[in-house]
């Protein structure tokens, strides 16, 4: 199989190619199934350059702990477009997942994971199930921001912006369109997490009144998790958060009937990546046993995305034909309807030898126009902010760990500009007023806000006025008179005149 580096070094066949894309062939597994994926695409004409880059095992064993070598950067930006094996990370000792680092560093924001049933050839409950999933893929939690803060406690941040927000739920609206489905439905916790979660969701609502063709929807996503699990058939395309996308994902291609067909797509808007689902498999690797058919799906995502959508279809039905015609590898291997078993190379052979034939029962593959989306943003409108009090979080422990010891300390050290409007633990209200049966560990979020005279009878949002900085940082240095322990401040702020933080549990 020729694979060439350059457009100008290209063999005979593929002389008028001008695109290309990048290649890696990973570890595990990855050898065999990219292997059999470049045979494919050369034989179905798609007549593309390759270029390859090392990254995984071999890399990280030459000392670089990103995985990555370092020339590879240059050759990604100049085809825009990867096609990555399985890799495998090694555990432990700072090494990080060259895939995470692509995503984050190329500003793939959107996860894309068909997830369809292939029924009855393929085992599934569900041979009705064909939906996409669009997941966020840069922020939220997977922002990776950890901090040890107390001896007992350790945070994650979970980060969410209007235009992360913005730009994945418009792309699986644009991919719903240019793929003809009918509905998209979006999944979030903000029952729970109001600002965060429900940014997503507000941001979800106000797209959708752009698409008045597509039925838009939302869950809460333990129900909708639920839901998937039992009637994924009811689904189309969803749109979620990098944390539920990345975990519903996974329940949608195990109903599915197998992980092993899963492709995904990494979208950004300048650069794309393209993988399979499922991870590098040693223990089978060099015995000529993997389905090659998650990264072939990948492919043909990337051909789609590259304007080669007749290709991608014409692999794709070779690709149904030898599914339907009972050839099958031992991992989707079954009894009633596994004509003959195979191994990699065979099953490679048996797709090329039906390239230009459609299935008689599964439904045919059509050329996509997802190549053609091209997602923008709002303009950036800066809000206008009041800061109207701090939550300092304090590290302090005492054997009895009393709030209420605690509360009149800090109240008395706020002075008379400000006051301790109240202390949670875990985000629990403690003081004033906590119950007695409350756990608390020696994490304290410590809520200070302007002192009036007549603060018993405010409202809740009536208490929170204007307060100036030079106020906190005036207090923040009578803590550290006082001994205590202060481990982070978060300003509370109205933004435009809405209050953007949440109230504590029992405020």
């Amino acid at each position: 199989m020729p694979v060439t580096t350059h457009p100008e070094s290209l063999n005979k066949v593929d002389k008028e190619a001008v695109q290309g894309f990048t290649f890696a062939y990973g570890d595990g597994i990855g050898p065999e199934i990219m292997e059999a994926t470049l045979r494919i695409i050369e034989a179905a004409g798609a007549n593309l350059y390759f270029d390859e880059i090392k990254i995984g095992k071999k890399v990280y064993e030459s000392g670089i702990k990103m995985g990555i070598e370092p020339g590879a950067w240059d050759i990604l930006r100049k085809n825009k477009v990867f096609l990555k094996a399985p890799i495998t990370t090694p555990q432990g000792g700072g090494y990080k997942s060259p895939t995470v680092t692509i995503r984050k560093s190329l500003s793939l924001f959107a996860n894309v994971r068909p997830s369809r049933a292939f029924a009855p050839y393929i085992k599934s409950n569900f041979p009705d199930m064909d939906l996409v999933i669009v997941r966020e893929n840069e922020e939220d939690l997977y922002a990776g921001i950890e901090h040890q803060q107390t001896t007992e406690v350790v945070q994650c941040l979970k980060l969410v912006s209007k235009p992360g927000a913005e730009r994945v739920i418009r792309y699986a609206f644009e991919y719903a369109k240019a793929n003809g489905r009918k509905k998209v439905s979006c999944m979030s916790k903000d029952n729970i997490m109001k600002h965060t979660d429900g940014l997503f969701h507000q941001t979800f609502n106000r797209i959708a009144k752009e698409y008045p063709d597509i039925t838009a929807n939302h869950f809460i996503i333990d129900i909708g998790a639920a839901l998937l699990a039992d009637r994924p058939q009811e689904f189309d395309v969803i749109v979620t958060g990098n944390l539920y996308g990345d975990i519903i994902s996974d329940i949608t291609s195990q109903v599915a009937g197998s992980v092993g067909m899963g492709g995904s797509a990494n979208i950004g808007t300048d650069f794309a990546m393209f993988e399979a689902v499922h991870g590098s498999a040693p223990d089978i690797a060099g015995k000529n046993m993997a389905n090659p058919s998650g990264l072939l799906n990948a492919a043909c995502m990337m051909l789609d995305h590259i304007g080669k959508g007749e290709v991608a279809a014409t692999i794709q039905n070779a690709l149904l034909k030898t599914i339907e015609d009972g050839i099958h590898t031992g991992d989707i291997a079954q009894e009633n309807f596994t004509k003959k078993r195979v191994g990699t190379t065979e099953f490679t052979q048996e797709i090329i030898n039906r390239l230009g034939e459609k299935p008689a029962k599964l439904k045919p593959a059509a050329p996509s126009n997802a190549g053609s989306i091209k997602v923008k943003t709002s303009p950036f409108v800066p809000a206008k902010k009041s800061l109207v009090g701090a939550d300092i979080f304090l590290d302090w422990y005492d054997k009895d760990r009393d709030p209420n010891f605690l509360g009149p300390l800090l109240d008395k050290l706020a002075g008379d500009k400000l006051r301790l409007k109240m202390l949670t633990n875990r985000g629990v209200k403690v003081w004033p007023n906590g119950l007695p049966e409350t756990f608390c560990t020696d994490h304290w979020r410590c809520r200070f806000v302007r002192r009036h005279e007549n603060d018993d009878q405010l409202s809740t949002d009536e208490s929170y006025t204007e307060i100036d900085y030079t106020e906190i940082t005036a207090l923040l240095q009578k803590l550290i008179g006082e001994g205590l322990d202060f481990i982070k401040i978060e300003n509370l702020y109205y933004m435009d005149g809405e209050r953007v933080f949440s109230l504590g549990q029992g405020e």
